[in-house]
């Protein structure tokens, strides 16, 4: 059973940093490409980052770019998400996404909040 579980979220006020995790099981994980995807209150799924199977390939959305980086480490079937300089306009619940055998997966995400 694939399994992806995110944490890390919480309370920052702007300028500052979180780091979210997401641990996966359940799948080839070092042979996987692995998305972040957010939800802002209201809206729909925004694309956020995606880092390819060995690491060296990431790629970002405009409105993160320069602020945000994705990693993995295959040794621990973990994706991290280092936010930083983060803004009101950041806040959502951000899951981490998977697609397996051409099923899409993901966690139950984890809840961001930017305010002061």
């Amino acid at each position: 059973e694939v399994q992806l579980v995110e944490s890390g979220g919480g309370l920052v006020q702007p300028g500052g940093s979180l780091r979210l995790s997401c641990a996966a099981s359940g799948f080839t994980f070092s042979s996987s490409a692995i998305h972040w995807v957010r939800q802002a209150p209201g809206k729909g799924l925004e694309w956020v980052s995606v880092i390819s199977t060995g690491g060296s390939t990431t790629t970002y959305a405009d409105s993160v770019k320069g602020r945000f980086t994705i990693s993995r480490d295959n040794t621990k079937n973990t994706v991290y998400l280092q936010m930083n300089s983060l803004k009101p306009e950041d806040t959502a619940v951000y899951y981490c996404n998977v697609a397996v055998n051409a099923v899409n997966y993901r966690g139950q995400g984890t809840q961001v909040t930017v305010s002061s």
